[in-house]
């Protein structure tokens, strides 16, 4: 596994020494370097006794199509089933092979770096078939579901989170999705914990970081996400390395971003060619670089390719 330039300047190439799963990731004409292509996808099976979502303490009626995420975690407490000392994951619809527990759960935690293991709240993961999402109504706020039916596209969403009794659960509809798309959702909620909980020491690092690329006018960014928020910093405040609410926004969103790559990177081999909007190489290796001195990689994992033996 590893993050490098290419022979040509605007690329990036990440491999992974104990797998030949390969992640191809190429832009659009945005940021999003992380869009995925792909093959692999869970095959869900209904079963025609039980299904998750027809269990006696989930029905409310005969027949229960969806359940809101919440209730759904609430229910499945004691269904979960234990990866590591925090971390805990049920899968909504059986069975799930051999293979698929490798590649979506127990791969992608075990070449988490264990400082970023042991720094996360106590996790636990639900893989369902869809989750759909509604609209504020009344009043109210907009709502997600579990669903065992897919759900009109506006409607659909690909990842939830919540928090119960201090646990961040961590919801993914994996019907019809690839396993990149998956594994970048996974990192991503990941890497927002991080950001949110970050110490003093990784904040004072990356903001030096930061506050050097504004200094040297680098364009682009890692994501969508971060590039926007670079984009409102920059309209909204001449100097900016000043600190403001724009710039305490782009300084997250651009560390999630960054350490979504970083994390991705790590477990799997990812290929990618940059947009016009990308962070150009040289900068995002240095934030690599530092991720990988902040959060050294497991044994067994490198982040470079020359670091390969």
């Amino acid at each position: 596994m590893g993050i490098a330039p290419s022979a040509n300047a605007n690329r990036i190439t990440a491999n992974r020494t104990d797998s030949l799963r390969k992640e191809k990731i190429r832009s659009s004409q945005d940021t999003r370097i992380l869009r995925r292509r792909g093959t692999s996808a869970v095959h869900w099976y209904r079963n025609p006794q039980m299904s998750a979502l027809d269990r006696p303490e989930v029905q409310k009626t005969d027949v229960v199509s969806k359940v809101s995420v919440r209730q759904f975690a609430e229910r499945m407490r004691a269904e979960m089933i234990p990866l590591s000392g925090s971390v805990s994951y049920y899968c909504a619809a059986v069975p799930m092979s051999e293979e698929d527990f490798k590649e979506y759960v127990e791969e992608p935690i075990a070449a988490l770096p264990p400082a970023v293991a042991g720094a996360l709240p106590k996790l636990r993961i639900l893989l369902v078939p869809y989750l759909e999402k509604t609209g504020k109504t009344n009043g109210k706020a907009s709502a997600e579901y579990v669903s065992m039916e897919k759900p009109a596209e506006r409607k659909a969403s690909l990842d939830s989170d919540i928090r119960l009794e201090g646990e961040a659960v961590l919801v993914f509809a994996l019907k019809d999705q690839e396993i990149a798309e998956y594994h970048y959702r996974l990192y991503r909620r990941l890497a927002a914990i991080m950001a949110d909980q970050w110490n003093d020491t990784v904040r004072s690092a990356y903001t030096r970081l930061i506050r050097e690329e504004l200094s040297a006018d680098a364009h682009g960014e890692v994501d969508d996400a971060s590039w926007t928020a670079k984009q409102t910093l920059l309209r909204r405040q001449k100097g900016a390395r000043k600190e403001s609410p724009s710039y305490t926004a782009y300084l997250r969103q651009s560390f999630i971003d960054t350490l979504t790559l970083y994390l991705h990177g790590l477990c799997c081999d990812i290929d990618v060619e940059t947009g016009p909007r990308q962070l150009p190489s040289r900068y995002l290796r240095k934030r690599l670089e530092l991720l990988r001195e902040l959060y050294p990689p497991a044994e067994g994992y490198v982040l470079f390719p020359e670091e390969l033996t």
